[in-house]
């Protein structure tokens, strides 16, 4: 079976739309904020155990995670000083790290749906169930309705596009597959799907394949090239995946920081949240 969801085409086949006030580099941040239970085994690890066998607590994995909403916040927090951002984040932040909450909301970041903790949506008994709660803890703590998802390690079920859309949400964002947002169909009508990336993701980058410290700047310095070279087709979405223990920490965040001052310099580029690309691009596809 193929996916119906999304039509087919090539990108450059696809309608050349008009750009967000004529600035056709659409920049997407993306800041990924995470509960890692301490009494679960972790999503992911840097640390093998010893002899390989994994137990709960996991320390060192959990304080890889830990560090960075500790110490890498604050850093994430100044480098994107002023800038519009998506945070994707799990709800239970809002219990166990009452003070990064508080700071999130004041930076007035939008909050996307993550779930309620780091876990993949397959592992819940009740996906529906689980986005509800999340959607609602967010929108009594922020005051805002939730308008996107993101699901933990951008996974899915079958299901998913449809319980988001019957939900109420405007946009998802597990779909990888182009450079510019699509409609998408589900069993309630369209949904938004604004595309992440995987090439320009620092969990992919720095915790799977584990480069150096610069690899990512450089891989979003030669993709910037590319996009802008290709906005002569329509607008392209730049997306900068961000998780506070991989970009957060002292070798790393250097380079984050002189890339986003580059590119508050380009006249062609435009800083936007998830909410705020799904609107250019339901008004631009009118």
């Amino acid at each position: 079976m193929q996916q119906q969801r999304i039509p087919y085409a090539l990108a450059d086949e696809r309608p050349c739309l008009a750009a967000p006030g004529g600035k056709p580099l659409i920049v997407h941040i993306v800041v990924n904020v995470e509960v890692w239970p301490f009494d679960r085994p972790m999503p992911r690890g840097i640390l093998t155990p010893p002899h390989g066998q994994g137990a709960v607590p996991d320390l060192p994995n959990w304080g890889w995670a830990e560090y960075g909403l500790r110490a890498g916040m604050p850093r994430l927090f100044r480098a994107l000083s002023g800038l519009p951002a998506s945070c994707a984040i799990n709800s239970d932040v809002i219990e166990v790290y009452p003070r990064l909450a508080q700071r999130i909301l004041d930076a007035g970041w939008e909050w996307v749906g993550h779930g309620t903790f780091q876990q993949s949506v397959k592992s819940v008994p009740d996906e529906r169930a689980m986005i509800v709660a999340a959607k609602t803890a967010v929108e009594r703590y922020t005051g805002r309705r939730m308008r996107g998802w993101l699901g933990p390690g951008l996974q899915e079920t079958f299901e998913t596009p449809d319980v988001l859309k019957d939900l109420g949400f405007d946009y998802v964002c597990e779909w990888s597959i182009d450079d510019a947002p699509d409609w998408m169909q589900t069993a309630h009508g369209r949904i938004v799907s604004i595309p992440y990336c995987f090439e320009t993701n620092d969990s992919v980058i720095y915790a799977v394949e584990k480069h150096s410290s610069g690899e990512m700047a450089e891989r979003l310095e030669a993709t910037l090239e590319c996009l802008a070279r290709e906005t002569a087709q329509g607008p392209r979405i730049l997306t900068v995946p961000l998780h506070p223990h991989l970009m957060g920490v002292p070798h790393r965040i250097a380079f984050l920081e002189d890339f986003l001052g580059r590119l508050r310099q380009r006249e062609d580029a435009v800083f936007m949240t998830g909410a705020g690309i799904a609107d250019w691009f339901v008004a631009a596809s009118a």
